[in-house]
């Protein structure tokens, strides 16, 4: 339930970007889990490669569509919904909107120089959401002066009783960096096929797997 309801149209793609942050979340705590899982078991670490070597190709292209969502969502809000960001909005946009031109040329070029400068952004997106969500909780202070009109700790909508905008854009930022990781895993593979020199993107894997 949201809370307030918002209008028709802008409860209905609010509810969208809903599906698509638990699909998120979802993705990003199942890899959290095989992650530790791989700490202690051979067989999970194989099973994690194994799912690395099948989605490493298409591990920053993946980023670059998450991105761009979660560009296109925050414009819907202010341009169509007409929510006026506050002030952390804008800082975690400066971090998610320079991520979609940087993702789209480090899946097109396979550009390392591009992968490293969006674990840059998404490291500083994932503290600056962070530490917006944790605002509107009321777990920590504001460290600026926001503005009284349009104040950093009351969000425009809440569902669930958790899920915020602040929210959205850190299971955004989470997930591109997941992928961002995934992709440098893909890397260490053996065999995996190396294009960072010719600029393509990379082939799909074989059929049969074989991981180091």
């Amino acid at each position: 339930m949201i809370d307030p309801p918002l209008s028709g149209f802008t409860n209905a793609i609010t509810y969208v970007f809903v599906g698509l942050t638990y699909f998120a979340d979802g993705i990003v705590v199942a890899a959290v889990v095989l992650g530790l899982a791989a700490l202690v078991s051979r067989g999970a670490r194989d099973g994690v490669d194994r799912i690395v070597y099948l989605i490493g190709p298409y591990a920053r292209a993946f980023a670059f569509l998450v991105a761009a969502v979660c560009m296109s969502g925050s414009l819907y809000y202010s341009l169509g919904a007409h929510f006026t960001p506050c002030e952390m909005c804008w800082y975690q946009r400066i971090c998610m909107y320079p991520l979609v031109i940087v993702l789209a040329v480090a899946a097109w070029k396979r550009e390392r120089s591009a992968r490293l400068i969006g674990f840059i952004l998404v490291g500083i997106g994932i503290v600056l959401s962070s530490y917006h969500w944790a605002l509107e909780r009321g777990w920590v202070e504001s460290a600026t002066a926001c503005s009284r009109t349009v104040p950093c700790s009351v969000p425009w909508f809440t569902v669930g009783g958790f899920m915020t905008l602040a929210w959205m854009a850190l299971s955004g930022f989470l997930l591109i960096g997941l992928m961002l990781l995934v992709d440098v895993r893909y890397e260490q593979f053996p065999d995996a096929p190396d294009t960072a020199e010719d600029g393509t993107l990379l082939a799909a894997p074989p059929l049969e797997v074989n991981v180091p």
